[in-house]
């Protein structure tokens, strides 16, 4: 085990290296404890889940002060002075093995960041889970814990064979996930989004067999050493490996020609479960982020010899995905569906960031990354209370989203005091059945469920459009002066893929925008005769709760992008990560026994 601590909380300064282990082991202690306590104790097992996710997220929180308190040198980042951390890498070795023998996880700017991400999510997805969602199939909390505990594992681990388990582990606990709440539209998109994983799994497994073969090693950093003494002769066969495995992240993260699957399995999927699965697409971007900045950097190193390999690739790659992604928010007609492709832009937009190997692209890439998986999980959490009062309508039907209709009583309980009521004790909920029975509609007032679903929506739009004054404005801009900004080869200013690359983000916006506001005026001002929803105040809770972080990284953005700047100038400085992780070394048995 070896930690470089900060300046954060000097007294826990010890204690702090062993909480890289908790996202990864409470979790899986949790599903274990759940799965002894069965479907008869779910409310334990609800309760247990929670407390969970606040320790998950209380760790996650302490490790990115820890690992932003280290010792800093300063960096040029994009045109401002970022700073690019020397000791804020934290290397624990679980086994007490020899690196790069045995499990490593390393906890930098980057894991730590994703790591809060998953908190923050996965906290907000399980309480809107906990008002009905919980209770429609079985064993849905010892999944929801091995899917964060495969998430979290992703983010830490530093080498790739551990970095396939946990692959596995969230994809496995996804496939139940996935299937949760039965349906016929789920079952049939959840199959295709098993076969589909099942490949990218095999492809991966494959890609690793080449790598070790041509490197002898599975350590991440170890691998990045390696690169640059390979002769010409052994270099293909490395490459290949890391085009295969290209392949299996980015099947996961969604990139044209390989996202068919998305958008049917996203929209079919129960509303906290889609919330949660948002994380999904941003393990493979993280993947390909972490590993071509180890492996591939760009600058004047001995690994960059063949750098940056692939890089073309994927920046048109990107770029596909994005006219892709366009093209399909326009055609969308359910709000679920519009969201999912909202997320194939997204994961164009970061690919196509990471191919271009600039500093401030990659600190205005990971700002975007944050805001769009935050508004996202909040638009699918959103979209089933939006749909509630047409959801509640039958009870034999499906929807065209493959959703089973709602009796009112699972939505509102004997003893369970809706949102309405509780702000407005005045308002009656009435079942219109004539337009004859409409009160005036002068001076009628507006209930205090549609006033949320209003103003959440309405900020859920300027959130994904990229429209000012919110988050999603700022992440947008800054990738657009990074692109401007940058020169290419001949030092003229952006490349054709460049200009490409601004003209798709400028329209992307706009089709958000566009289709956005279609839905909206359909769902808030031309229905009519519809019961207004009863909302609960834990399923209102959580898409305020995101909402409220974009909105206060909106208006104090300043800690944030300094943050962002050191995490891209550390990441296009591998060796520094790559120094922190040879550096580690096992305790000795003398003081591994000492209590």
């Amino acid at each position: 085990m070896n930690g470089v601590p900060g300046s954060f909380l000097p007294g826990l300064q010890p204690a702090l290296p062993h909480l890289m282990l908790v996202p990864v082991l409470l979790p899986l202690l949790a599903a274990a404890v759940m799965l002894l306590l069965g479907e008869r104790r779910r409310q334990a097992s609800a309760l247990l889940n929670v407390a969970v996710c606040t320790i998950n997220l209380a760790v996650a929180v302490a490790l990115l002060l820890w690992v932003n308190g280290g010792a800093t040198i300063p960096g040029a980042v994009g045109g401002q002075v970022g700073q690019a951390s020397a000791a804020a890498i934290g290397v624990y070795l679980p086994g007490n093995w020899t690196v790069p023998f045995g499990i490593v996880l390393v906890a930098d700017r980057l894991t730590a960041l994703m790591l809060l991400l998953v908190a923050i999510v996965a906290l907000a997805a399980l309480l809107f889970a906990a008002a009905r969602w919980g209770r429609a199939g079985v064993f849905f909390h010892p999944l929801f814990m091995l899917q964060v505990m495969g998430l979290n594992g992703a983010f830490l681990t530093a080498d790739l064979f551990n970095l396939f388990v946990f692959f596995e582990v969230l994809l496995a606990a996804s496939y139940g996930l996935m299937l949760h709440g039965s349906g016929r539209a789920r079952v049939g998109a959840g199959l295709h989004y098993v076969a589909v994983n099942l490949c990218a799994s095999f492809l991966f497994l494959l890609a690793i067999a080449l790598i070790y073969r041509s490197t002898g090693s599975l350590g991440m950093a170890d691998i990045a050493a390696r690169i640059a003494q390979l002769s010409a002769a052994e270099r293909p066969l490395l490459q290949a490996g890391a085009a295969l495995l290209a392949v299996a992240f980015l099947t996961k993260a969604a990139i044209w020609p390989l996202n068919f699957w998305l958008a049917p399995a996203y929209s079919a999927a129960s509303s906290p479960v889609a919330g949660l699965f948002v994380l999904l697409s941003k393990v493979g971007i993280y993947a390909v982020l972490r590993l071509w900045s180890l492996w591939f950097p760009s600058g004047e190193s001995a690994a960059a010899s063949a750098a940056p390999f692939g890089a073309p690739v994927l920046v048109w790659a990107g770029l596909a995905t994005m006219t892709f992604g366009t093209l399909g928010t326009l055609a969308s007609q359910q709000l679920a569906r519009l969201t999912s492709f909202s997320l194939i832009v997204s994961s164009g937009t970061l690919l196509a960031a990471i191919g271009f190997a600039a500093n401030a692209l990659t600190a205005s890439a990971v700002f975007y990354l944050l805001i769009s998986t935050l508004a996202a999980s909040a638009l699918f959490l959103l979209s089933e209370l939006i749909d509630r009062s047409r959801l509640i309508a039958g009870v034999d039907a499906y929807d065209e989203a493959g959703r089973a209709p709602v009796p009112r009583a699972a939505i509102d309980p004997p003893g369970v005091v809706s949102v309405d009521l509780q702000l407005d004790p005045d308002a009656q909920i009435e079942t219109m059945q004539s337009q004859d029975e409409l009160p005036a509609p002068i001076g009628r007032p507006i209930r205090a469920a549609m006033a949320f679903l209003g103003f959440a929506f309405i900020a859920c739009v300027l959130l994904i459009a990229g429209l000012p004054p919110l988050a999603g404005f700022l992440s947008k801009f800054g990738l657009l002066q990074a692109v401007l900004a940058r020169a290419d080869v001949g030092g003229v200013g952006p490349s054709a893929a460049g200009w490409i690359f601004v003209a798709l983000l400028a329209l992307s916006g706009a089709a958000a925008l566009i289709a956005l506001s279609r839905l909206g005026i359909r769902m808030f001002w031309a229905a009519q005769k519809r019961p207004l929803p009863h909302l609960r105040k834990i399923e209102v809770a959580p898409v305020v709760g995101l909402l409220v972080v974009c909105l206060a990284v909106s208006v104090w953005p300043d800690p944030t992008l300094r943050y962002l700047n050191a995490t891209a100038a550390a990441l296009h400085s591998p060796a520094q990560y790559a120094s922190a992780v040879a550096a580690a070394r096992p305790v000795p048995p003398s003081q591994a026994r000492t209590p």
